[in-house]
């Protein structure tokens, strides 16, 4: 017989960027109001999905703009952008730093309702919560679109998830799939070891040069404001899509950065457009993004055929104990940004403390 689940008052689900801002607000919420909460990542190591991503990734934003409530990012040595490696390395420091209540690796599959709780499952054990917040993310949950010939094409496929480096790729024919950051900056380095193809939906846009996530989220900030109000206000699709970081704007310079429509199926050994044009290549780089990571919420019957749970603000609107953060614009304005998600789960925690007060 299975041992008792752990009690307590709010569990997070999820230890990345926005999971420790959720802890850092409720941290400073028990000097005013006695409660418990952990946060469960299913991570072997503190720097969510920062740890896992390419060497040479950078973000998009000074390190003076992405910051977690409480403490600014250190510069990098060098770098006029932060390195993945570094922001890793921040988001464990920053779990020390305020001694959040961690536990890893707890990887929770299910969450399901019991009379006035939340039951969640793992693998290391059940834990019993009033509220739960959701910070998983999309990192697990890599998207690649059904295009024909998938299954028979004999070279490698991957997905951003899986690139580490363009070592791995040298001397081979390469098709980058993706229109986004992600794709531009792998492509950037890719075509310096490799002969690439890039192949998009539609055209690329690039920012202008002075032009970055400092904008960007405040952007993003304005059009969620003036949408409340029930007005309209510029997007970030407006501007454009690609921040032009170093590497993109130096492979840019150099014509390298030069897309075409993506082809129309995969054969066994390349890709073919309608027209009859057909490359033969090596491998297939999917940088065509993520979806939320929801999986563990499937029993409680909220999520849609998007992929996603409606919500107020970050609450779900069909199981009010449970709040959303940090997947996309829908949960915050840019909460899937290391300063997004300190600001939108400073409401969420807010909202959750209430509950917790009304019910002493």
């Amino acid at each position: 017989m299975g041992s008792s689940p752990k009690r307590v008052d709010v569990a997070v689900v999820g230890g990345g960027q926005a999971g420790l801002a959720a802890g850092y607000f409720l941290r400073r919420a028990r000097r005013r109001l006695e409660f418990d909460f952990a946060i469960l990542d299913d991570g072997a190591a503190p720097g969510g999905a920062w740890s896992e991503y390419w060497d040479s990734l950078l973000l998009f934003s000074p390190a003076g703009h992405s910051m977690l409530p409480g403490w600014w990012m250190p510069e990098e040595t060098g770098q006029e952008y932060p390195s993945a490696r570094h922001a890793a390395r921040y988001l464990s420091e920053y779990e020390r730093r305020y001694d959040l209540p961690v536990h890893r690796p707890v990887h929770v599959h299910s969450v399901e309702r019991e009379a006035d709780d939340l039951l969640l499952h793992s693998g290391q054990g059940d834990w019993r919560a009033r509220y739960a917040i959701s910070a998983t993310g999309t990192w697990r949950a890599p998207y690649v679109p059904d295009l024909p010939g998938r299954g028979v094409f004999e070279g490698r496929q991957a997905h951003t998830a899986d690139y580490r480096g363009p070592q791995e790729f040298a001397g081979q024919r390469v098709v980058v799939v993706g229109g986004g950051n992600s794709a531009a900056q792998i492509l950037a380095e890719l075509s310096s070891v490799a002969r690439t193809r890039w192949v998009t939906l539609r055209p690329p846009r690039f920012l202008p040069d002075d032009v970055d996530g400092r904008a960007l989220f405040s952007i993003a900030t304005r059009r969620q404001e003036a949408a409340e109000r029930g007005e309209d206000a510029e997007g970030i699709s407006d501007l454009g899509d690609i921040v032009a970081v170093p590497s993109v704007r130096r492979a840019r310079d150099r014509g390298a950065l030069r897309a075409e429509p993506v082809f129309d199926r995969l054969t066994p050994t390349g890709v073919a457009w309608a027209d009859g044009t057909v490359w033969e290549c090596d491998a297939v780089l999917w940088c065509t993004g993520f979806r939320p990571a929801l999986n563990h919420l499937e029993p409680l019957g909220l999520v849609g055929p998007d992929g996603r749970v409606k919500v107020e603000g970050t609450r779900s609107v069909d199981e009010p104990r449970l709040h959303l953060l940090g997947y996309g614009d829908w949960t915050g304005a840019a909460s899937a940004t290391i300063i997004g998600a300190g600001r939108t789960a400073k409401g969420a925690v807010a909202e959750v403390v209430r509950g917790l007060e009304q019910a002493k």
